[in-house]
């Protein structure tokens, strides 16, 4: 059974499987971290992206712990691993037209298979497992039934998805973002472009038998009948890089109120970093919004969880009434506490930012500002995101040492 399944969406739980882990950060890790040994055999990886990507843990205190036990040389590659996805999330803050063009290639791949009977069995078969290809059958099954897959295996399952089953790549996309517990819009959107030869335009993932076998533990020694190349997939040239959208300044003068999404349940952070004091708290999941299917009852209350979670700490700073939102009732909540100004943590593009496009304007148009904290850490690595990953990696050290760290 994978681990994942019996650990509560807390920041205590996140911070006792750090713990747990943070001896095998260094060069065990870096040895080790390729191989998908399979659900009952994790502790080669953290485990901990779900936390990540619901901020009940971040980047900076990961890093400086890691450092402080292993020092720079051999926490390196884990380091290099938990910046792929600050590359990523910084990547597609430069570039939203890449997730608007998901969103709406995904709503027509949907009706396409309204209408190709054909080819809604062959995703039907996928996603069910059914495709007789043992190493993605099992991993289908597997997303399914343990809300994870190690990276390794969900480049593989990428891979054949495109290039050997033939499917659309944002079909493959939506399935693991319905049942990943730690689907990213930034990383899945941004991994699967990559392995389609979208994200390095002409540069394609392909799996090989001999790849799996090596790293899957021996669990699939032979796998026939995958595509032997992969063609790049093509697409409209996209917008330049933009820069980072500008941000509204907190005024310590005005009735505040603090709003957690499930992007970071961190919610008191925000308050410790402004020294702003709130009179409500309140939160909403965009899990139902992550697409148009419906979305894995696993991650629906691991969302929930970690937000409950989350509000319970922001609450302790000053009693604080919190409540769980729907996301169509934060102009309400903002008016019952009187509210002119809410404060929270930077959205970042996906379901969470989507959903609050529309109620900026209604608040707006109340008179409400809403304030939104970027970390620091996303601050400091994000202008360096707008290349290819490698181009930051070389900036690692140096933005770290900008924040703080010790290397």
């Amino acid at each position: 059974m994978n681990r994942l399944n019996h650990i509560p969406a807390s920041r205590t739980a996140a911070l006792g499987q750090f713990r747990q882990f943070l001896p095998c950060a260094g060069s065990a890790y870096a040895d080790d971290r390729n191989h998908d040994l399979g659900p009952e055999r994790r502790t080669n990886v953290s485990g901990l992206s779900p936390f990540i990507r619901h901020g009940l843990l971040d980047e900076a205190e990961i890093i400086r712990a890691v450092l402080d036990w292993h020092g720079q040389d051999r926490a390196r590659k884990f380091i290099e691993e938990v910046c792929w996805r600050t590359y990523f999330k910084g990547w597609l803050e430069a570039r939203p037209e890449v997730w608007r063009r998901y969103r709406r290639d995904l709503d027509t791949a949907l009706a396409r298979l309204e209408k190709d009977g054909g080819l809604d069995d062959r995703y039907a078969a996928a996603v069910q497992g059914r495709t007789g290809i043992a190493c993605f059958d099992h991993w289908a099954q597997e997303l399914v039934s343990c809300n994870y897959l190690h990276n390794h295996a969900r480049m593989w399952f990428a891979c054949i998805w495109v290039f050997t089953l033939e499917l659309p790549w944002v079909l493959g996309a939506d399935f693991f973002l319905r049942y990943l517990l730690d689907g990213d819009a930034a990383s899945n959107t941004l991994s699967w472009r990559w392995v389609c030869g979208l994200h390095t335009q002409g540069k394609t993932y392909l799996a090989t038998s001999s790849n799996i076998a090596r790293f899957s533990g021996g669990r699939f020694p032979q796998t026939e009948g995958l595509a032997a190349t992969g063609t790049a997939l093509q697409e409209a040239p996209l917008p330049a890089a933009q820069p980072l959208r500008g941000l509204l300044s907190a005024q310590p003068d005005l009735p505040t109120g603090l709003l957690i999404t499930d992007d970071d349940c961190g919610g008191e952070r925000v308050l410790e970093e402004t020294g702003l004091t709130s009179r409500a708290c309140a939160g909403f999941s965009s899990a139902d919004h992550r697409s148009p299917l419906p979305v894995a009852e696993a991650v629906r209350q691991f969302s929930t969880d970690a937000l409950r979670d989350g509000l319970t700490g922001a609450g302790r700073q000053d009693t604080l009434p919190t409540t769980l939102l729907t996301p169509a009732q934060i102009l309400e909540w903002a008016g019952a506490h009187g509210l002119r100004q809410i404060l929270m943590r930077y959205v970042p593009q996906g379901p969470s930012e989507d959903v609050l496009h529309g109620a900026r304007d209604q608040l707006e148009a109340r008179d409400i500002r809403l304030v939104e904290i970027r970390r620091p850490w996303d601050e400091a690595f994000w202008p360096h995101a707008t290349g290819g990953y490698f181009k930051l990696k070389k900036r690692i050290p140096a933005v770290l040492r900008g924040l703080g760290f010790a290397v």
